[in-house]
């Protein structure tokens, strides 16, 4: 895939123009990516922080063609502010999602929950909005964020992964909201589609789907494992399981990573393999 610049609409696929937001960060890649799909009325997913030049770019790559739906994966503010003012700008309906009000005083700052999200309609799994030649299908997939919602375009054979499959990282998953055993559960359910190619927000297309949904539950597990060899050790707090787990990790994403072990910990816990005594964790 040739290198994507900031607003300008790149063709990925006959029904799929992707855009690329000015917000790259160590948290977001290059930026969020908005997908528009179709070719004669269309939807938008993933419309990306209010910023006024993505919405701008966001209209002009639709080129006149009417917007149906603005389409929404989860509701952390790298995804789904732009929401508004797109459909202040179009009169589209803004659907997917639902809405979640989470205090989060975690790491990621610019991708804290988008509190002010309310959307027009609510897909449930399964539950589909539809245009001339396009269809997309909601994939329930909790994990990163309980509400967070895959869609699949069966006429191209495709899933827009949000968040949850990305396409230069593994996801993060951060209590209290994360949760480690959702995700599993969310990558397996993923393992029994038979999609072509993902478009993931952040990263490019991942033309061998299966193939890295694999490697990111071996990863996982990997990493769980980690965290039982160390505890098998002695008992450790968090900052100590990072600083042994993630050797070369840029510093600002520490706290991040911190955030992930906590959700494997979490898991680990309530299956009974782990415990906690104040801030310690240790092997049960």
């Amino acid at each position: 895939m040739s290198e994507q610049q900031t607003g300008i609409p790149q063709q990925v696929d006959p029904l799929v123009v992707r855009v690329l937001a000015p917000n790259p960060s160590p948290f977001t890649y290059t930026g969020t990516q908005t997908h528009l799909i179709g070719t004669t009325d269309l939807a938008v997913i993933d419309p990306g922080p209010d910023t006024p030049e993505h919405i701008d770019a966001i209209v002009a790559a639709a080129a006149g063609r009417p917007i149906s739906a603005i389409v929404i994966t989860h509701t952390h503010r790298d995804h789904s502010p732009g929401s508004r003012p797109l459909a202040e700008r179009t009169g589209a309906p803004i659907v997917g999602c639902a809405p979640l009000v989470l205090s989060d005083t975690g790491p990621r700052l610019e991708a804290g929950f988008d509190v002010d999200y309310v959307p027009d309609r609510i897909l449930a799994d399964g539950e589909s909005v539809s245009g001339e030649g396009w269809t997309l299908t909601a994939v329930h997939t909790p994990g990163h964020t309980s509400n967070h919602l895959c869609f699949a375009l069966p006429e191209a054979g495709a899933l827009f992964t949000g968040d949850h499959v990305m396409g230069w990282s593994t996801s993060v998953v951060a209590p209290p909201d994360g949760d480690m055993a959702d995700y599993m559960a969310s990558l397996e359910r993923l393992m029994a589609r038979d999609d072509r190619v993902y478009y993931p927000a952040h990263g490019d297309p991942v033309e061998s789907p299966r193939r890295l949904v694999r490697g990111m539950m071996g990863h996982r597990k990997q990493r769980e494992g980690q965290i039982l060899r160390l505890l098998r050790e002695e008992a450790r707090t968090i900052p100590a399981l990072v600083e042994r787990m993630y050797a070369g990790l840029d510093e600002r994403l520490f706290p991040a990573a911190g955030r992930s072990v906590l959700a494997h910990l979490v898991d680990l816990r309530n299956r009974g393999i782990v415990a906690e005594t104040g801030d310690v964790w240790s092997y049960a």
